[in-house]
């Protein structure tokens, strides 16, 4: 079992631990603030009062035994990017393996970067681009992103789909996507006993139906265009 530290508990620490423990991982939840530590002692492994600052005081704590750090300090107000910055140098200098903080922006993302941090998280902003592609374009479910600008995506076949096969709808020439895999829906007119199955190998007569999940990968601006109705 793989076992995490989560330093910091604002909203996106607390939230991070908690999804965390809820997963079955074993969570060291640290915070200055009494209270936070108070809130979230009974939803992770071990919740800690420190100052991460302090690396005798995370030695104590056994964080360097850790796999995974997350830096969730807040970086709004007061001394809490310079705080991030130490923790980050605290835990390198530990033998931490694997380090990521969470940085307002690009400047503080890469100063983290730069003094040993992993990988960066930028909740803000990513969830900002989440909720624009998600408004620009409702026909796309889930998306996972394989590579900058590219993903795989989840998305309900809308009725100009509906009794046409793979040939006739020619995703990739028309939209240059290309259909990995098909999901019958649950009130699919496929046949009862197809709904619900998965298609792995979709053909060229393969037909599709109205409210069948297809799962489609390409580029995010030729995924926005596939048809919502």
């Amino acid at each position: 079992m793989k076992r995490f530290a989560v330093i910091g508990l604002g909203r996106f620490g607390k939230k991070l631990a908690i999804a965390l423990a809820m997963s079955g991982a074993e969570v060291l939840a640290l915070d200055k603030n009494r209270d936070e530590i108070e809130l979230i002692r009974d939803q992770v492994s071990h919740a800690v009062r420190l100052d991460s600052t302090d690396e005798e005081a995370l030695k104590a704590q056994g964080i360097d035994k850790v796999d995974v750090a997350i830096i969730g300090i807040g970086q709004g107000t007061g001394r809490g990017f310079e705080s991030a910055i130490l923790t980050v140098v605290n835990l390198k200098q530990m033998g931490v393996k694997q380090i990521y903080a969470r940085a307002e922006d690009p400047i503080a993302g890469e100063v983290f970067s730069k003094v040993g941090a992993n990988d960066v998280i930028y909740p803000e902003i990513e969830s900002a681009q989440r909720w624009a592609y998600k408004l620009i374009a409702p026909q796309i479910g889930e998306k996972i992103d394989f590579a900058p600008g590219y993903s795989l995506a989840r998305v309900k076949a809308p009725a100009s789909f509906d009794e046409k096969t793979v040939l006739d709808l020619q995703l990739r020439q028309k939209y240059n996507v290309n259909l990995v895999a098909i999901k019958r829906g649950e009130h699919s007119k496929a046949k009862k006993a197809e709904r619900q199955q998965v298609i792995n190998v979709p053909m060229p007569n393969t037909v599709i139906y109205q409210d069948d999940i297809l799962m489609v990968a390409g580029s995010d601006a030729d995924l926005v265009k596939l048809p919502q109705e």
